[in-house]
Order: structure tokens, then sequence, then C-alpha cells
């Protein structure tokens, strides 16, 4: 495996002075790396954490997680239509499933009501999607890998009763 995308699987918030120094290469070479893989589309980019539950444009962002059960079309599988839904603006990801249900979306919109109008009006109707199932997300705990601060919350113990 490449040295220096192993670094970015597995090295976190690693800097490319880092990766280097962990890889035994020069900074120039790591970055020669990231553009190979970047120019070979396995690296897409730089993705951020971001806790915004206090700030109040994005806390008003209503996310949903959808179950789509599909027909798999003649000749093109799952990936046709699995590409078809991944292209609208509301869904930020798509996989390909197993078990009760064919592709899992995470979807995200305005308020509640965009959400159901882009499954009702959107998703249902395409031609393959036998059924959906939408569940909406209340607060995120912990996303990729770090925990949100749960304010007093985490200080505290429960009281115990004797």
């Amino acid at each position: 495996m490449n040295p220096v995308l192993k670094l970015l699987i597995e090295g976190g918030q690693l800097t490319t002075a880092q990766m280097a120094q962990i890889a035994g290469l020069t900074e120039a070479a790591v970055n020669q790396h990231l553009e190979q893989l970047k120019k070979d589309k396995i690296f897409l980019g730089w993705r951020p954490v971001l806790d915004l539950s206090q700030e109040a444009a994005a806390a008003a962002a209503v996310r949903a997680v959808i179950e789509v059960k599909i027909t798999p079309e003649r000749g093109g599988g799952f990936n046709r239509l699995a590409e078809r839904i991944g292209r609208f603006d509301e869904v930020e990801s798509c996989y390909l499933m197993s078990g009760g249900f064919d592709l899992l979306l995470f979807v995200k919109g305005s308020s509640l009501h965009k959400v159901a109008s882009f499954v009702s009006e959107k998703l249902s109707t395409i031609e393959g999607v036998l059924s959906t199932s939408t569940h909406f997300m209340l607060r995120c705990y912990k996303d990729q890998g770090f925990l949100f601060d749960q304010g007093e919350m985490q200080n505290t113990r429960l009281n115990v009763a004797p």
C-alpha cells in the first residue's frame, strides 16, 4: 500500500511534515504522493470535523438517514440507480448495504419539511425505488472518531440511592 495513503487512513491529523518523518520520506515526496492520490481520485480532499451545535445556521440544518429498497436494473445492478440518487444535492452520502434494505442515504435539508419533500417528491418517485424509511438525527455525540463536548453531563455522576 502507498505509505502516504496508509498514513491518511491510520494517521488521523498528521501534517505532511509528520507524515514524511513517519514514512521515512521527504516532505516533497509526501506532497508528490498526495498529488498522485488526488490524480488517481483516491484522495478526494481534507474534511474537517466540526461540532456545529453552537452555530445557529448549521444547528438549524436537519439531517436524516434514509433506508431505501430498490429493484436492481438489468445490466446495471444497483450502481446506476445509486449513482442517480447520489447526484441529488440533498444526499451527503450513499452506501450499498447488505440486510433488510439496499441503500443507506445520509441527507441534509434546511428543515424537516425540506427533507420530507425530498423523500416524497424526488426520491420515492424514481422508477426502481420500492420503499423508503426515514430516520431524523436528533443529536450527534460522536462523528468520525471525535466525541463532542457533553457539557455538564461529562463531569457529573449519577446519584445513587441507598
